[in-house]
């Protein structure tokens, strides 16, 4: 019988302090210099970029300033209430928006807009090549817009070993190249590697190492081979 781990684990909280600023040190000034931001902000980049990322941190701060945010994504089933105070709209993964919820967005922004409030989106294409109504794609692209890149492998790793560290894992050398270079490299990919590898390694009481990375994944097989 396997053991199943109390979820004891602290819940991430994304900040602007948490942000590796190198790649994207320009769009991390702007975001801070006000909040909510004076014009409508789109973020774009491939995964592991840190929009998502940085969205959250966006609406942390304004929420820790006593500013009203609503969050919209694809997953919602219906549009956000822009309700009296809100400060902001944040719209995550543009590119995944079908036709009804492009509609329901639609319909947000405009309200926001008619409330005096802005909104910040991100997506993983420039405004141009996203596939979305025209008119959602104008408002989408009116603002200012940021190209993201993905972490190299130096801020990677750092990445990894401050989130190990938060979850008090002593990540050796050869785990981490491990994790590296035998799985997907996005960020949000890793993380989630990482989540499972501490549950699984506080389930078996050993310490994080290769092989029981190994023996996790051959686990994970036979699971999904039964």
């Amino acid at each position: 019988m396997r053991q199943v781990p109390l979820a004891l684990r602290p819940e991430p909280q994304a900040t602007f302090e948490d942000f590796l600023a190198e790649p994207g040190a320009v769009v991390l000034e702007h975001l801070r210099a006000a909040l909510p931001p004076r014009a409508p902000v789109y973020l774009w980049g491939p995964p592991g970029s840190g929009k998502t990322h940085l969205l959250r941190a966006l609406a942390q701060a304004c929420a820790a300033g006593g500013l009203g945010v609503v969050w919209f994504d694809a997953s919602l089933a219906a549009a956000p209430a822009i309700f009296p105070g809100t400060a902001l709209v944040l719209v995550d993964d543009v590119h995944g928006l079908d036709a009804a919820a492009q509609q329901r967005l639609f319909a947000a922004l405009v309200e926001a807009q008619g409330q005096g409030c802005t909104w910040a989106a991100a997506g993983d294409a420039p405004p141009v090549d996203l596939p979305l109504r025209e008119d959602l794609r104008t408002r989408i692209a009116w603002g200012h817009v940021f190209a993201l890149q993905a972490l190299d492998d130096a801020g990677t790793r750092r990445v990894l070993l401050r989130e190990a560290a938060r979850r008090g894992i002593a990540l050796g050398e050869e785990v981490l190249t491990w994790l590296l270079y035998r799985f997907e490299r996005d960020l949000g990919s890793l993380m989630r590697l990482l989540d499972r590898l501490d549950d699984y390694a506080l389930a078996q009481s050993r310490a994080v190492t290769v092989p029981l990375l190994r023996q996790m994944l051959a686990e994970d097989e036979q699971d999904c081979a039964a």
